[in-house]
């Protein structure tokens, strides 16, 4: 399971390269936050259950961050 954190930083960090070529500096520093959350979680070898409650937790603060956003910001 600590394999797929590293994929999802690895992923994080791409698209946050794509955002520094876009010269989109927020979202990109926002996904490069990502990367390095994610990198520092898959070297952390934790139990399974626990990658799980931390990738519920981070869908979980994602998606109210995104309804948040669509609903009052824009």
């Amino acid at each position: 399971m600590s394999k797929m954190f590293h994929v999802l930083g690895f992923w994080a960090l791409v698209i946050a390269l794509m955002f520094l070529a876009g010269h989109l500096t927020i979202p990109a520093i926002l996904f490069l936050v990502q990367a390095a959350l994610f990198f520092l979680f898959g070297g952390l070898r934790l139990t399974e259950r626990t990658y799980m409650y931390l990738f519920g937790a981070y869908m979980f603060v994602s998606f109210c961050g995104m309804v948040f956003y669509s609903s009052f910001m824009m």
